[in-house]
């Protein structure tokens, strides 16, 4: 579900992300990562209280978590993947998500 989401935002399908991530942490509340990427989602729809809310909730869960540690784990360096990967690191910011 966490992947759908992350395939919706990468089309710039924001809400339709939310839904799925919000499914994928129905399923798993403990896993940091989705609620990084449903702050994400919210934040580029233009939810930004929700977002920054998700994003809480996700650094309480992985308080060491930073933009430059998620920008430093991307799974390839193909030119249109890592620009899609743009949107993500700009609704992070968005989000409250530290830098680092």
């Amino acid at each position: 579900m966490m992947f759908v989401g992350i395939s919706k935002v990468a089309l710039n399908a924001d809400t339709e992300a939310v839904v799925w991530l919000r499914r994928s942490i129905e399923a798993n509340r403990n896993y940091p990562l989705a609620h990084f990427l449903l702050a994400v989602a919210l934040a580029l729809r233009g939810s930004l209280d929700e977002a920054r809310a998700a994003a809480r909730v996700a650094l309480a869960l992985d308080p060491g978590f930073t933009i430059r540690r998620f920008r430093n784990g991307a799974s390839s360096d193909n030119p249109i993947f890592l620009a899609k990967r743009e949107r993500f690191y700009e609704g992070m910011r968005m989000a409250g998500v530290p830098e680092g």
